[in-house]
């Protein structure tokens, strides 16, 4: 295991699925890991459907900004997760990348999310284990 590892969630806005996944690291982790998002066209704000699931598990985002992705927080970074990305996202040979396929939350109603954040839950779940860091509950 890695001291502190560093994950990067990367999807195009940084508005849903990254900005849940980041969310739940940070609070299952309860600071044992270093949690980065960030999108490669990153919209103005985040989802309210995705605030609003967030906060039904709660966990507040209302804080959270979208942040452009840049080559250095990939370099800075352990994991790599994209989710829908594409090619946008810089490859560094000794990067462990993952691409987690979930839909879009974009457009969804809080209903339509709820399955989103669900299974992101059950794959930031599985990544600290793979990490070997016990969530907290």
């Amino acid at each position: 295991m890695i001291e502190k590892p560093s994950v990067l969630f990367v999807c195009v806005h940084n508005a849903g699925r990254s900005q849940m996944a980041a969310a739940y690291l940070t609070h299952l982790s309860a600071g044992a890991v270093e949690v980065r998002s960030a999108g490669s066209a990153p919209a103005d704000s985040v989802n309210p459907a995705v605030v609003e699931a967030m906060l039904e598990e709660g966990i507040d985002i209302r804080a959270e900004i979208p942040k452009v992705l840049t080559t250095e927080a990939v370099q800075a970074s352990d994991v790599v997760v994209t989710m829908g990305c594409g090619d946008a996202c810089p490859f560094f040979p000794g990067k462990r990348y993952e691409d987690w396929v979930l839909d879009d939350p974009a457009g969804q109603g809080v209903a339509a999310v709820r399955p989103i954040r669900d299974e992101i839950r059950s794959r930031v779940l599985a990544l600290l284990d793979d990490l070997g860091i016990s969530p907290t509950p």
